[in-house]
Formats: C-alpha cells, structure tokens, sequence
C-alpha cells in the first residue's frame, strides 16, 4: 500500500528537492505520488533549492561518487541508502564518431550510447529514480504503460528490488521487446490498441489501484532521470557544454530534460557556456511535434502512429508543447524524417562507429543527416547524438538489409563469390 513520503536524503542529511510545481500556473505541493496540478491540472515537475545544491555540489563531489547515475544525486529528488546496490545504471560511454562525421561533412560529432545500460535503453535511468522514489512512498507493486523499453526496465528493476511489477503494452510491439520483458517474471498485458490507448487504461488503473506507474502517478520523479543524459554528457566532455544535441522525441520528456540538466548545470556553477541548440527528432509515421513546428503552431494535434519506430509512437505526447518552447529558446528544431531514412539511419551509425541503435536511433541519426545535408549545422559545431536503444531490440525492421553470401564449401566458390 501507498504510505507517506520519507525524507528525501543526501548523504549530509539535508534535503535538496522542496516540491512538485506545475509547469502551468506555477502552484507548488510536496512530493507526493501525484501527476497533475491539484489547482489546474497542468503536468507537475520537481523544483530544486538551487541555492543549496551549488553550496554543496562540485565537481570533486560528483568524482567521487558512486559510478552510475547516483553520483549526480544532489540534482535528483531522491537518493537511495546504498547508492551502489541495485542495477549499475548510467554512465554509458560518449563516444567520439570520427568516421560518422566525415560521411556527413562534419568535424566534431559525439555518440551518447544508451544501449549500454542494463537493459539496453535510456529507460533503466528514469525507472532507477522512479522505483526509488515509489519505494520511499511505500508502494510494492511497479506498473507502466510501454512502447517497449520502459517495460523491460520496469520489470528488470522491480525484480531486482523484489517489487512485484505490471507492464502494459500495444499488442503490436516487438516480439524481441515482449520477450525481454517476460523475462523477469513480470505480468504483460498486451493491449489492443495504440500506445495512447495504453496509457489512458493505465491512468484509470492508477486512480484506484495502490501501484506505482512510472510514468503517471510517479512521472515528475521518473522523468527526472532523464536529466542525468545531459549531466554525463558534461562530464564526459570535461565539464564543457556541446553546441547541439540531436535527441528523440516521443512524449518530448527526454528532450525537456536533457535541455533542463543542461540548465541546472549552468545555475549550479558546474559548467560556463550558452546552452546547446536542441534538435528534436521524430518519425514521420507519428510526428506531432515536428507537424506543430513545422506549421509554426504552439499547440501539438494529436495524431494515428503509423511507424517502425514503435518506441516513439505516441501519437498525443504529454510534453509536446513543452518541447516546442525547448526547440524555439534554444534557436533549434524539431524533424520528422520517413521510414527509409529510418533504415538508412540505422544503417549509417552501425557502418561507421561499430553502434547497433533500435529504431529511434534511426530516427536521430536520419534527423543529423538531413540536417547536415541540408546545411543547418555548422561543419565544426561539436554536436552530440543521443542514441537511447539497442538494435537487437528491433532485428525484424533490418532483416530484409541484410543477406549473407552462400557459396559451396570450396575456395574457388569463394573467389568467385567475391568478385561477383
């Protein structure tokens, strides 16, 4: 059952998150397990005394912290009493992509490659935080509505706290994803229908079921998570900010978030610079945001997924207008690219920096293509490409690409075989 907050903790006793605030009319409450605003029921987000964390963050500090995303824990809105136990999450490699560069005319671009989390994808950040948190609100069961990654993380990381876990799924979804969520001993429910028709169920089952869904009742802690993408990537780059960053838009959580670490960082004292230009990306199979900007609208219309990038196939994203005044105060964009150029996208990062990405890293990797075509990025622009799931998750899409060479088992088969 649902208990009473404890004390968010640090390991100088202090408290650093004050609340949840609404992204609309700015009202403020505690940090309960609620997901709208109690006065307007716009979407609630943690709120910091920032004034606190950069009296007792450093870089020094976040050196000698624990090698995953708890390192960074003064910036989060809660803490577990081991920071070491549970699934190692965060830290993933940034790798410099010299080749990938060259193909696009480009001198300076970056990898973020998320694949290399416990399960594979950006989600086991945003489920380690919000597990965290539901435990500290004294839940015992993890639930979620998925696209796919988020259910196999939820249900990994419920297994490793001894949570009792439910994930639910379009009925659509890869079997790769279904099967490495089963896995764990978590309940999947595949539901007919679209992921926006998942997450409506899901939002009924919250109202009266004493569980904790990741991504509705305890959303403002999950999405936090998403934050430590942006505070690695400083780190990473010896606490210097990238120019641009070209990041995947399904809900536009990950994109705001990222944007938003970036700023706290800056606030903080940890890092000098303007902020990077944020780039976001979507398939043109289920792209409201990039419909918006591209109309030149403030509002985002829902729209029918239709798209191999299953993992971004939300049709109605939670964030879309908050993404839409990321793009426009950063001086950047949000694209829609088509399903070859998703293939072709996938094809390129795997050729040229040894990366196999899912689908939505297609879409990313497509997006800086057009937009080093189309020459909307400078050539010595240091751009960082985030990269959030593992391409085994995701083989059916590829298979057609990829064809061996049969030959009998002789040498001259082979010599012929090769020059042909």
């Amino acid at each position: 059952m649902a208990g009473t907050s404890t004390t968010d903790r640090t390991d100088e006793g202090g408290r650093t998150a004050l609340g949840l605030r609404c992204k609309e009319c700015g009202e403020t409450q505690g940090l309960t397990a609620a997901y709208a605003c109690e006065f307007c029921f716009g979407p609630l987000e943690v709120v910091y005394d920032l004034r606190l964390v950069a009296e007792r963050v450093s870089r020094a500090r976040i050196a000698a912290g624990p090698l995953n995303i708890w390192r960074y824990a003064d910036l989060l809105p809660c803490v577990p009493d081991d920071p070491h136990s549970g699934l190692p999450t965060g830290l993933t490699p940034l790798v410099k992509a010299p080749r990938l560069a060259a193909r696009l005319g480009l001198n300076d671009v970056w990898v973020k490659n998320d694949t290399a989390n416990p399960t594979h994808s950006f989600k086991d950040r945003v489920v380690s935080v919000a597990l965290q948190k539901a435990r500290e609100l004294g839940y015992e069961v993890a639930a979620c509505a998925s696209t796919g990654n988020l259910a196999g993380a939820v249900a990994a990381h419920a297994a490793a706290a001894g949570m009792r876990a439910f994930v639910f799924v379009p009925a659509d979804l890869e079997p790769q994803k279904i099967i490495g969520t089963g896995i764990y001993g978590a309940t999947v429910v595949a539901v007919d229908g679209t992921y926006d028709d998942v997450n409506r169920l899901c939002m009924e089952l919250a109202a009266d079921r004493p569980w904790a869904f990741v991504n509705v009742n305890v959303r403002p802690y999950y999405s936090e998570g998403s934050k430590t993408l942006a505070f690695e990537t400083a780190e990473q780059l010896g606490w210097t900010l990238p120019d641009r960053c070209i990041v995947p838009i399904a809900s536009g959580s990950l994109y705001t978030k990222i944007h938003r670490g970036f700023r706290e960082l800056i606030a903080c004292g940890l890092v000098e610079g303007d902020l990077p230009v944020m780039n976001g990306a979507q398939s043109g199979g289920c792209g409201p945001v990039a419909e918006a900007w591209s109309a030149g609208r403030d509002f985002v219309a829902p729209v029918r997924p239709d798209t191999i990038a299953k993992s971004l196939a939300i049709g109605n994203p939670a964030d879309g207008v908050f993404a839409l005044d990321v793009a426009r105060a950063t001086g950047g964009g949000v694209d829609a690219v088509s399903e070859e150029e998703i293939l072709d996208g996938i094809q390129l990062l795997a050729e040229t920096t040894g990366i196999f990405t899912e689908t939505a890293g297609g879409v990313t990797t497509a997006t800086l293509a057009r937009l080093a075509r189309e020459g909307r990025i400078d050539p010595d622009e240091r751009v960082v490409l985030y990269i959030t799931g593992d391409g085994l998750k995701t083989l059916d899409v590829v298979a057609p690409r990829v064809r061996p060479t049969a030959i009998e088992p002789t040498v001259g088969a082979f010599e012929r075989a090769v020059r042909a």
